[in-house]
């Protein structure tokens, strides 16, 4: 990986993302810092790219790197502690159930993947499913049963629901613009993250990983 890549790229593309996942325009219009769980669900992800070998930390401080190089390595790692706990804040719901329930959820499923320790390609291909699964269900499924009037698709949804299960589902109405800061606020996430210094799977590794797949036909 580059000198500029690493001191120059990285960081502006992680402090991007926290700020565009940070913004919040609903009744007023705000710039969120993610809470102390959020951040140990971005501590979590950081944690999950370097089992995957998504993110090889020893490319960015290591004793063989001068002080200098060293320094620019953790600001690298920092901004994207920050910059995965912010894009997961993002697309977490802001309240009540839906808000309990999605940080449980990514609190067993980052945990799980910790530990099954997949490949690159695999941890890439969830996280950008488990964002985008995230980002739907709540600026598409939950703002639309949460917006004022009765459009066909929130009649749809109440259809689906109960009286009581839709009420506790209700979140503050935000503004589309929120919609649009994070999704590109997770996108250039995802960008920021394939760039990352990784190692490639092995052979042996991919060999044994296609007669496990083979196995479970």
């Amino acid at each position: 990986m580059t000198a500029a890549r690493e001191s120059i790229v990285l960081p502006v593309v992680f402090l991007s993302v926290v700020a565009l996942g940070g913004v919040h325009i609903a009744g007023t219009t705000a710039l969120l810092a993610p809470t102390p769980f959020d951040l140990l669900l971005g501590l979590l992800l950081v944690r999950v790219l370097m089992t995957s070998r998504a993110l090889v930390a020893e490319s960015l401080t290591s004793s063989a790197r001068t002080a200098l190089a060293n320094i620019n390595g953790v600001v690298a790692l920092a901004t994207l502690w920050f910059a995965a706990s912010q894009t997961l804040a993002a697309v977490t719901p802001d309240s009540g159930v839906p808000r309990l329930a999605m940080s449980v959820f990514l609190l067993i499923l980052l945990l799980n993947t910790a530990a099954a320790s997949p490949d690159r390609e695999r941890a890439l291909r969830s996280l950008a499913l488990t964002l985008g699964s995230a980002f739907v269900l709540k600026f598409v499924v939950l703002q639309t049963m949460s917006s004022p009037g009765e459009s066909a698709p929130k009649r749809a949804l109440l259809a689906l629901l109960d009286g009581v299960t839709a009420g506790v589902l209700i979140q503050e109405p935000l503004r589309p613009i929120t919609a649009y800061f994070a999704f590109f606020g997770v996108a250039l996430f995802l960008v920021g993250v394939s760039l990352l210094p990784h190692r490639a799977a092995s052979r042996d590794h991919a060999l044994t990983r296609r007669v496990m797949d083979a196995s479970l036909e």
